[in-house]
């Protein structure tokens, strides 16, 4: 899936980065994809192990990519595009793992948002 052109004048880090970055944003790799390991997608290419530790590197800090170590690198979870969705979500989990009913939920965030004072508006 990931080709580099020897003749190109972009580096071979960054073709392959953004051939991950590419397929990653079309969906052709999800979310929980496990990447090649970094010597064996090196030498499918012809590549120093460097060359591709590099792009997968760059791609972990922009949050693309979760590397586990031995356990290799995976296409990360994207962000969630709603914080707050996200913050709820896990509130949810968290008052079923403490055998809160949601009664006792809505009951607890009332109090709390009553307890806040002056908000912003």
């Amino acid at each position: 899936m990931i080709t580099v052109d020897p003749r190109s004048h972009v580096p071979p880090y960054e073709q392959v980065r953004e051939q991950i970055r590419g397929l990653i944003g079309s969906g052709a790799l999800p979310a929980g994809h496990r990447l090649p390991p970094v010597r064996r997608l090196a030498a499918d290419l012809g590549l120093a192990a460097n060359t591709v530790a590099r792009a997968y590197r760059e791609l972990e800090q922009v949050g693309l990519l979760d590397g586990r170590g031995t356990r290799g690198t995976f296409v990360a979870a994207p962000a969630p595009a709603d914080p707050l969705g996200a913050a709820a979500d896990d509130l949810v989990r968290r008052a079923r793992t403490a055998g809160l009913t949601r009664d006792d939920l809505v009951r607890l965030l009332l109090a709390r948002w009553d307890d806040e004072g002056p908000r912003p508006g």
